[in-house]
């Protein structure tokens, strides 16, 4: 039987103007920590606007680095934790 521990909030916000968007996203773990990245878009002259498409890549990009962050992390918590230097988390 599996249970729920504890849950994640994350947080994203984005800002527009008409050829760039810029997303910031921002998880608030159990142990107080909060980590934040950032992750941004551009539209080419020939693309439509496609505000909700912008959205999506720089959405992407931001929570692509906060999980980067993330397993960074947990890679320096392991590390802390047995005394020796680990090898890399990878995706």
């Amino acid at each position: 039987m599996m249970h729920t521990a504890v849950g994640w909030h994350v947080e994203m916000e984005f800002m527009e103007d008409d050829r760039h968007t810029r997303a910031a996203a921002m998880v608030r773990l159990p142990d107080g920590t909060e980590i934040r990245a950032q992750g941004h878009a551009s539209r080419h002259d020939v693309d439509s606007a496609q505000p909700r498409v912008g959205e999506e890549v720089a959405g992407a990009r931001a929570l692509n680095e906060l999980a980067m962050r993330l397993l960074s992390k947990a890679h320096d918590e392991i590390d802390a934790d047995s005394g020796r230097t680990s090898h890399p988390i990878h995706v």
